[in-house]
C-alpha cells in the first residue's frame, strides 16, 4: 500500500524546548545560588551572635550542613534519572528550598524562635529552637539536592541532540550563559546579600533570599509549557549496584575458557566483548549461565540483577580503580570549605577599605573566587602555551600534576592562615583586648586575603583537575560520574572537617586548659588548628604521590606518549577537558 504524501513529509520539529526555555531554567539555578550561598557565607555570625552557639559547635553545624548539601545531589540525580524525571525533581527541590528559607526567616522574625538577646548572661537555645533551625537547614539541603544535579542536564535536554554544527553552537551558548550566570550569582550572594545582612539585619537579610527563592520557584513552574520532557532512564548508580549483586550471586561459577566466545554478555554494537583480567572476580557478573533463560529474544538480560553487560563491569572497575586518587581530594575539600572560622576572624579585624566603607566579614570568601577565576585565565591563556613547549603536552601540565599542585597548595594555604592568625592573636594581646571576644583588633583584615587567594588557586588546580581526570578515565556515556564523585568527595570532606574540629576541641581541653577553638579567638589557639590542617594536607600530598604512582598511566598520559611517537589517536579516545570549575 502506498504511503500518503503527508506521512512521507518530514515530521515537524517539536515546538517545545530550545532557547525559549532557557530563561526559566537559568533563573531557577541562579537565584537558588544567590539565596543559598548568601546564607551560608554569613551563617556562622547568625549562630554565634543570635543563637549563642560556640565557635566550634557552630563550625561543626555548618560543616555538617554543607556535607548533607553535597551528598543529597547524588540522591537527586538518582531519583531524576531513574524514576521522577528532572522537571519534577527540580520543581520539588525549588519548593523545599523556598520552605527552608522561609522557616529560617521566621527564626529571625518570631522572638521566641531563637534565644533572647544577651543581657548579663547569654542563654543557650532550647531543643525546640534548635529543631526549627535544623529543620530549615534540612529543607534547604533537600532543595539543593533537587536543583543542583538536574538543572544543567535539564537545560541540555531542551536541545535536539542531532550532530550538526548549529545544535553544537546553540548548546555551547547555553553552557556559556549557564556557567556565567552561576559564577555571577555566587559573587552577588557573598557580597550584596551578605552586605545587606550586615547593615540591615537578619530580618531583611533573610527576607530578600526568601523573596528571590519564591520568584525562582514560580518562574520555573511557569515555564512548564515550554519544556521538552525526557523520560527517566536507568541510573548509572543502579548499574553499579547490579554489578555488585550479580558478581556476588554468581560467585560460585567457574570462569569460561578464554578461547571460547559467547560466554560473556555484552551490549549490541559494543566493541568490548570480553572483560579484562583486572579485578577478575567482578567478571562473573557478566557470565551467561543459560542463553535461553538469561537472555531475552532481543539479546538483553532477562534479569539485570543476575546478568550485567561487559561494559557495566568495566566501568565499575574503572570506578574502583580511581577511588584511591579520589580519596586524596577529601583533605582538599576540608580546606576549601573553611568558611566559618575566617569569617569569625574577619569580624575582629579592621575591615575598612575607606573611612565610610568596610567589607562584611562573610564577604571575604569572594577573594578565593576571584583568585580562582583570575588564575584559570592566566594559566589557560599564558602559562599553558609556555609550559607546553617544555612538557610537550597540549594542556601544559598533566591532569595528575595539576591535582598534586592543588593538594600541595592546600597545605601552603593553611600554613599561611596559621601565621596570620598568630599575628592577629598577638596583636590582640599586645593591645589589651584579649579578654573581649567581640573587641576589634587594630590589624587589617586584608591579611586574610593571601590565604583566601591560595585556597582559590588550590581549588582551581585540584577541583578542576579531579573532574577532568574522572571525565577522561570514564567512557563518554558515563561522564556524569565525575560530578557525582566530586560531590561525594566534598560531602566526605565536610564530615572529616567536623571530626577534626571535635577532636581538636576535646583533646586541647585536657588538663582544664582553654580549647584551641574557644569562643574567644584571643584566648584560643586557632593558629594551632590551622597548623594541624597544614600537617594533614602535607601528609595527604605524600599519600597522593603514592596513589598517583600506583595508578599508573592515565589515558591523558598514554595519549601524550602516543603523540610523541607519532601514533594516531582514535576520535572517541581524544582528550577531553573541563572548561570551568565544577564548584560553581
Amino acid at each position: 500500500m502506498e504511503v500518503p504524501l503527508e506521512q512521507k513529509q518530514e515530521a515537524p520539529k517539536s515546538s517545545k524546548g530550545g532557547m525559549r526555555s532557557m530563561p526559566f531554567i537559568i533563573a531557577n539555578e541562579t537565584i537558588e545560588k544567590v539565596a543559598s550561598y548568601g546564607l551560608l557565607a554569613n551563617m556562622v555570625m547568625y549562630l554565634t551572635k543570635e543563637y549563642h552557639i560556640g565557635n566550634a559547635s557552630a563550625g561543626s553545624i555548618l560543616f555538617m550542613w554543607s556535607a548533607i548539601s553535597y551528598f543529597l545531589p547524588i540522591v537527586g540525580a538518582f531519583l531524576s534519572d531513574s524514576y521522577l524525571g528532572r522537571f519534577r525533581v527540580i520543581a520539588w527541590g525549588s519548593i523545599a528550598s523556598l520552605l527552608g528559607i522561609i522557616v529560617l526567616w521566621l527564626t529571625a522574625m518570631i522572638p521566641g524562635a531563637k534565644p533572647d538577646p544577651c543581657d548579663q548572661s547569654c542563654k543557650t537555645p532550647t531543643a525546640s529552637q534548635l529543631a526549627i533551625l535544623v529543620f530549615s537547614f534540612a529543607l534547604m539541603s533537600i532543595g539543593a539536592g533537587g536543583i543542583r544535579p538536574c538543572s544543567l542536564a535539564f537545560g541540555a535536554d531542551q536541545f535536539d541532540r542531532e550532530d550538526n554544527p548549529e545544535n553544537a553552537r546553540v548548546m555551547q551558548t547555553f553552557f556559556n550563559w549557564y556557567y556565567g550566570s552561576v559564577a555571577v550569582s555566587i559573587m552577588v550572594s557573598i557580597t550584596v546579600i551578605v552586605y545587606i545582612q550586615d547593615k540591615k539585619g537578619w530580618k531583611v537579610g533573610f527576607g530578600i533570599p526568601a523573596i528571590l527563592m519564591l520568584l525562582s520557584a514560580i518562574s520555573f513552574i511557569l515555564g512548564y509549557p515550554f519544556y521538552k520532557m525526557v523520560k527517566p532512564y536507568k541510573s548509572l548508580f543502579t548499574g553499579f549496584a547490579q554489578v555488585m549483586v550479580a558478581s556476588y550471586k554468581n560467585k560460585g561459577l567457574d570462569f569460561p575458557p578464554k578461547s571460547v566466545d559467547g560466554w560473556y554478555h555484552h551490549s549490541q554494537g559494543s566493541k568490548i566483548v570480553a572483560p579484562t583480567d583486572k579485578m577478575r572476580f567482578l567478571n562473573k557478573a557478566c557470565i551467561i549461565r543459560n542463553h535461553e533463560k538469561d537472555l531475552n529474544p532481543d539479546g538483553s538480560a532477562s534479569n539485570p540483577w543476575n546478568l550485567c553487560t561487559v561494559d557495566q563491569v568495566e566501568v565499575f572497575k574503572s570506578l574502583v580503580k580511581v577511588m584511591p586518587i579520589w580519596s586524596t581530594g577529601i583533605m582538599n575539600a576540608v580546606t576549601i570549605n573553611q568558611h566559618s572560622f575566617p569569617v569569625i576572624q574577619a569580624s575582629t579585624m579592621d575591615r575598612h577599605l575607606s573611612p565610610k566603607f568596610e567589607i562584611p566579614p562573610g564577604s571575604f570568601g569572594v577573594f578565593a573566587l576571584l583568585a580562582l577565576a583570575i588564575w584559570i585565565a592566566i594559566y589557560d591563556r599564558i602559562l599553558v602555551p609556555l609550559l607546553a613547549r617544555f612538557t610537550k603536552r597540549p594542556r601544559g601540565l598533566s591532569v595528575k600534576q595539576r591535582m598534586g599542585a592543588g593538594v600541595l597548595l592546600a597545605s601552603v594555604a593553611t600554613a599561611v592562615a596559621a601565621l596570620v592568625e598568630r599575628a592577629r592573636r598577638n596583636a590582640a594581646i599586645q593591645q589589651g583586648v584579649s579578654e573581649n571576644k567581640y573587641a576589634l583588633v587594630n590589624i587589617s583584615a586584608m591579611w586574610l586575603v593571601p590565604q583566601q587567594s591560595l585556597t582559590g588557586v588550590a581549588e582551581a588546580f585540584n577541583a578542576i583537575g579531579q573532574i577532568e581526570f574522572y571525565y577522561s578515565e570514564f567512557p563518554k556515556s558515563t561522564a556524569s560520574i565525575g560530578v557525582a564523585l566530586f560531590s561525594l568527595g566534598m560531602a566526605v570532606g565536610n564530615l572529616v572537617a567536623v571530626l577534626i574540629v571535635q577532636i581538636v576541641d576535646k583533646f586541647s581541653r585536657i588538663g582544664g586548659k582553654e580549647s584551641w577553638v574557644a569562643d574567644n579567638l584571643n584566648k584560643g589557639h586557632y593558629d594551632y588548628y590551622y597548623w594541624i590542617l597544614s600537617l594533614l594536607c602535607a601528609i595527604n600530598f605524600l599519600y597522593f604521590l603514592y596513589c598517583s604512582w600506583a595508578y599508573g598511566y592515565c589515558k591523558e598520559e598514554l595519549e601524550a606518549m602516543a603523540l610523541k611517537k607519532g601514533e594516531a589517536i582514535k576520535e572517541e579516545d581524544a582528550p577531553k577537558s573541563i572548561e570551568l570549575p565544577i564548584s560553581l
